[in-house]
């Protein structure tokens, strides 16, 4: 089933694979620095390999990092602008040094500038990341918003077209967010809702570009745009939708990562849920 959640590094990045393990999940996603702040202390050599020894020891399961909440490729300000680079190329580094699978990232927000210029613009920044950070093994997951103010990617066109435009395909892919999906509008709880909303995917990205799902229920409702995660089957999408998720073939082998709060060991909880409604066939 590929099902992980996203873990701590505090006290060292290979905590996160030893608790993994613990879990006996079969993905992971981490942070490789602090979301919060734009410069962090390098990755030390003897760091990276008692990462990539734990993960040996884990299994080679699939392993994404997520980006700095800081880092906005769209921004029109060219000061901006030219930080979210310098920090995205150290984000790809990071993760290449460790070995990890893919890089999630929020493609940002235009704050004013429009779609089309903002498209040009996360184009430009990443392939100016890419001209720095020669490829080794980590794709870049362009994730899906929940479509609150003017971020980018809220819809499956709109990530379409940004991958169009970075036309590296080798090295990009896409990270589909459940909640996300929901609070921009698209359905997941109905059957016929749910094959619209993977037909409007097919039609667009195409869900061989889909590279990994984070799975959190929604807070919100159906296309209200509030991106607030919630235990799966205590939100607003609740057990059907994620029953449909797992039991789709499109995504079968596709990393699925937990993104909710860690509570109450809600992290199994929230895992044997998953499984048993992988188990089940979704009504027609």
């Amino acid at each position: 089933m590929c099902l992980g959640s996203h873990l701590s590094v505090s006290g060292g990045s290979w905590k996160a694979v030893e608790e993994a393990q613990q879990l006996k999940l079969r993905s992971l996603q981490i942070f490789t620095k602090n979301a919060s702040r734009w410069v962090q202390r390098p990755i030390e050599e003897k760091d990276a390999l008692r990462f990539r020894e734990a993960v040996v020891e884990w299994g080679s399961h699939p392993i994404s990092s997520h980006d700095s909440y800081l880092i906005n490729l769209a921004s029109p300000k060219e000061e901006l602008f030219q930080k979210s680079i310098d920090a995205f190329s150290d984000e790809i580094e990071r993760a290449q040094m460790l070995g990890l699978d893919f890089l999630v990232m929020h493609p940002g927000a235009h704050v004013g500038s429009g779609v089309d210029a903002a498209i040009d613009r996360i184009a430009a920044g990443m392939l100016e990341c890419f001209q720095r950070v020669p490829h080794q093994k980590t794709r870049i997951l362009l994730e899906n918003t929940a479509g609150g103010g003017t971020t980018m990617g809220r819809s499956f066109d709109e990530l379409s077209d940004l991958l169009a435009a970075i036309d590296t395909p080798e090295r990009t892919g896409t990270c589909l967010d459940t909640c996300h999906m929901f609070a921009a509008g698209y359905e997941l709880r109905t059957a016929e809702g749910y094959q619209e909303t993977m037909q409007q995917l097919d039609r667009t990205i195409g869900s061989r570009r889909v590279f990994a799902l984070h799975l959190n229920d929604s807070k919100g409702d159906l296309g209200s745009h509030l991106d607030r995660h919630m235990h799966i089957g205590e939100g607003l999408i609740g057990k059907n939708g994620f029953e449909q998720v797992m039991n789709d073939s499109r995504f079968d082998g596709v990393p699925k990562i937990l993104e909710t709060a860690k509570e109450d060991d809600m992290d199994r909880k929230n895992l044997t849920l998953l499984k048993r409604l992988a188990r089940k066939t979704p009504t027609a």
